[in-house]
């Protein structure tokens, strides 16, 4: 995988999107720091692999989640203790 600053990105657009093809993604950095992931696809495939990335980044948020209810001891509540504390939130939200 092949990265690329965004100075570059600007400067050297063109020669970029025809590596692509080559490459099938580009991580686009910012003073050293990936910012985003360019993948090549065509026309046929752009729902799916949206839908893809989406599921993705789904699974790693609620593995986020279950880490920090783990962290913080949370992890064994019952569901009837996850609703009354949702239940709690909303009030504190409508104040």
């Amino acid at each position: 995988m092949r990265f690329v600053s965004v100075r570059e990105l600007r400067s050297q657009s063109a020669k970029l999107w025809r590596d692509l093809a080559d490459e099938g993604e580009l991580v686009i950095t910012n003073n050293g720091r990936p910012i985003a992931v360019v993948s090549a696809t065509d026309g046929r495939n752009v729902e799916r692999s949206l839908r893809q990335l989406r599921r993705v980044r789904a699974i790693e948020a609620a593995e986020t989640l279950r880490k920090s209810a783990a962290r913080s001891g949370r992890d064994g509540m019952s569901p009837k203790d996850v609703q009354r504390e949702i239940g709690e939130v909303r009030r504190e939200r409508r104040r």
